[in-house]
């Protein structure tokens, strides 16, 4: 399955910091099984939400020369379910950055809670045999435009992030 767990990006600081927003919404089908009269999010999707946004934010840090893959959840802890009508902010931060792999840092916030927080491992893997490109590279930026990547994405100095000329 291809798809993206966050549906907008509301910061986005080259290499440093990003900030993405989910809206959880009772029409998502998953919110039936869990659990059925008392629907909510499952926490293994705020973690899929929370690499979604640490991972575009470190794949740009690369310039998506690698595949960047959630390696390892160093560690995770929930503070409560969020459920329909929540919008789940997550906040990233590259904490180290190495050519093989990344450690990013993820809180999840709904309101001015704290949902969860987790710290992320990413490995970079090269492209070739064994490691599949997911997405058409127009296909990606078609998507990183939906979710406002370029409206909102400035590097170190401030200045607008370049929308790749792949």
């Amino acid at each position: 399955m291809r798809w993206f767990w966050i549906d907008r990006f509301e910061e986005f600081v080259r290499g440093r910091r990003a900030v993405a927003l989910k809206n959880v919404s009772l029409a998502e089908e998953h919110l039936h099984d869990h659990f059925p009269g008392m629907p909510l999010m499952p926490n293994s999707l705020v973690v899929e939400g929370m690499a979604q946004t640490a991972g575009l934010l470190v794949a740009d840090a690369i310039e998506y020369a690698r595949r960047v893959v959630l390696a390892k959840v160093a560690a995770a802890e929930f503070h409560f379910d969020a459920v329909p009508g929540d919008c789940i902010r997550f906040e990233a931060e590259v904490l180290d950055l190495k050519p093989t792999g990344s450690l990013a840092k993820v809180v999840s916030t709904v309101g001015d809670r704290t949902q969860g927080e987790a710290e992320l491992f990413f490995a970079h893997l090269e492209p070739g045999d064994g490691v599949p490109q997911l997405f058409e590279p127009q296909q990606l930026l078609r998507w990183l435009d939906q979710m406002h990547m370029y409206d909102v994405g400035r590097d170190e100095a401030g200045q607008p992030l370049a929308r790749p000329d792949w």
